[in-house]
């Protein structure tokens, strides 16, 4: 059974000035809007959120259907989108394991995945007796779940409301958050010279190529972050991501997101769905 203490902590944790509840609703409107613009209707927009519950891929999915890609294209483009999945899993899941849980827990809340729900778990994890932090993550997941589905409809019926200057205004909150977070972040040399090497190369290189500037951008600061920066953290399988570790884990991120953005911009509609739920039960154990 789950804990109903430890569940209502994490769905609580969403409130808070620091909480990403309220960027992530702001993209999932603007992603509601998109998605009816590409031509889903009300119920594949909701079961878009429902089941595959990733916003990169999901904008991935409404910009290729925009440009007619084929199937084949979208399943590759959406694998390697939800390839960022794996660091973030290797550093929460051993936090939250513990002998006396069934594995159904792990298996069914793996599809809570994302950015926001992982900042919010490794932001308040410690907080949680270690035997109950499964059903803390499990509380922390339905909240931005259910919030992400429901901003989703919302933003689908909002769309005639919503001109395009808005509509990029509310999706452009959400990288803007996570920026300040990694700012508040910078607190070893090596996150520094990476998240500091990265805002600096970004634009110069885009001088110089808009398609590559991505991708250069942040190899060539988090490597010197990696050989330069601080010392690995000691915790076992990068549980404790520190210095060299978050260093590398940026420059992964970098990696993948210039992969999943770049020329091939594909996804499938609704049979991801199956190839992501599959994804992130395979990357847990």
């Amino acid at each position: 059974m789950i804990n109903s203490q430890a569940f209502f902590t994490g769905l609580t944790s969403l409130k808070g000035a620091r909480s990403p509840a309220l960027p992530l609703a702001a993209c999932f409107v603007a992603l509601g809007a998109l998605l009816k613009d590409a031509g889903f209707n009300i119920q594949q927009s909701a079961a878009s959120s429902f089941f595959t519950y990733a916003l990169p891929g999901q904008l991935v999915m409404a910009e290729s259907l925009l440009l007619g890609a084929s199937i084949v294209n979208i399943f590759l483009a959406v694998w390697l989108v939800n390839f960022r999945l794996y660091p973030m899993t290797v550093s929460l899941f051993p936090l939250l394991d513990h002998k006396s849980q069934p594995k159904w827990k792990y298996y069914l809340s793996c599809h809570f995945l994302a950015v926001t729900s992982w900042l919010i778990a490794k932001d308040g994890y410690k907080k949680i007796d270690k035997k109950h932090r499964i059903d803390f993550w499990i509380g922390i997941g339905i909240g931005t779940w259910s919030t992400a589905i429901l901003m989703t409809v919302i933003g689908y019926l909002s769309a005639e409301y919503l001109n395009k200057e808005m509509l990029i205004g509310l999706a452009i909150v959400n990288p803007v958050y996570f920026f300040c977070m990694m700012i508040g972040a910078m607190k070893n040399l090596s996150i520094s010279i990476a998240v500091i090497g990265g805002t600096i190369l970004g634009p110069v290189i885009y001088l110089i190529s808009t398609e590559w500037s991505l991708l250069f951008a942040g190899l060539i600061s988090g490597t010197i972050a990696f050989l330069f920066g601080g010392n690995i953290g000691t915790g076992p399988f990068l549980i404790e991501i520190g210095g060299n570790g978050m260093a590398l884990m940026i420059s992964a991120f970098t990696l993948i997101a210039f992969l999943s953005c770049g020329n091939v911009i594909v996804e499938i509609k609704l049979i991801i769905v199956c190839v992501d739920l599959n994804f992130k039960s395979l990357i847990i154990f």
